[in-house]
């Protein structure tokens, strides 16, 4: 294997990588959409979910 794919290698596992905590942190979002949604409370929400404020602050309800 040349260096050249041995770098495009990496980029694509570190890719794939990212793509994976994305998916990992729009599920969150989600549930805890639908926990605000129910009306349980957003230190709650952070609490059961990991999520910051911040991220919370992304959802619209």
């Amino acid at each position: 294997m040349t260096i050249a794919q041995q770098l495009e290698q990496k980029g694509i596992e570190k890719g794939i990588q990212l793509g994976r905590q994305e998916g990992v942190l729009e599920g969150k979002l989600q549930v805890a959409r639908t926990m605000l949604a129910s009306g349980i409370d957003r230190d709650a929400v952070m609490n059961m979910t990991g999520l910051s404020a911040d991220d919370l602050a992304q959802i619209r309800h």
